[in-house]
């Protein structure tokens, strides 16, 4: 399998070219390309561990390759290291984890929102269904994890929101900070997490027995099975 690699700053510097192809025998995943690149070019080991994005949106790094796809490398920007992604499948909190571990830190603050069994009508939860303006919302996302690298002194942050239907104890929105103390984790998770129910255009529909709503609207009633 050959993928299309695009470099930036240190990365380019490194291997001294914008853009450069990968084969991949076995596994096919963005952290797989970045381990065949170190073997390539053992200078790349010292940096640090990139940011993924594929055909122009960010990706876990686990995410499946296919032949001719597009990876982008994003090394870290200034004022903290920062990964932000809206995605259908599910959150992995070990990959959040690894994105912010850092030998400098002496906090990791992760927070996971999930799925409840109880909607806000007190109707039992069957599934919850989110709806996303992903472009503007991986935007606002960055903008919020820019401003909490600019007002803590954060080492890492990771802003992860997940779109499509979830089930109840499902993680639907997950935020990690590392940084070397734990005020300032906690204060930076907290204002990103707040500021990201307020700000980034997600919706989300409760979907209960007997009926349904976005949340801020009124009920539309019908069976939870039925198109809704």
């Amino acid at each position: 399998m050959r993928v299309r690699v695009r470099l930036f700053a240190s990365y380019r510097e490194t291997v001294g070219s914008p853009s450069i192809d990968v084969h991949l025998d076995g596994e096919a995943t963005p952290e797989a390309v970045w381990a065949a690149l170190i073997r390539r070019y053992p200078a790349l080991a010292g940096l640090a561990t990139p940011a993924f994005a594929v055909n122009d949106e960010y990706a876990p790094a686990n995410r499946p390759l296919r032949d001719g796809e597009e990876v982008a490398l994003i090394p870290p920007v200034s004022g903290g290291d920062i990964y932000v992604a809206v995605q259908t499948g599910p959150i992995s909190t070990d990959d959040l984890l690894e994105r912010v571990r850092d030998p400098g830190a002496g906090a990791v603050v992760l927070f996971l929102g999930t799925v409840r069994q109880t909607a806000r009508n007190d109707q039992r939860v069957v599934h919850l269904e989110y709806e996303a303006y992903e472009r503007l919302a991986r935007s606002e996302m960055e903008r919020i994890a820019r401003q909490i690298a600019e007002r803590w002194p954060v080492l890492h942050a990771a802003i992860v929101h997940r779109t499509g239907r979830l089930g109840v104890g499902e993680i639907s929105v997950a935020v990690a900070v590392s940084s070397a103390h734990r005020k300032d984790a906690f204060e930076a998770a907290k204002y990103a997490i707040d500021t990201l129910k307020v700000t980034v255009p997600i919706w989300k529909k409760e979907v209960w027995e007997g009926g349904a709503a976005w949340v801020g609207t009124d009920p539309v009633p019908g069976p939870a099975e039925g198109g809704v």
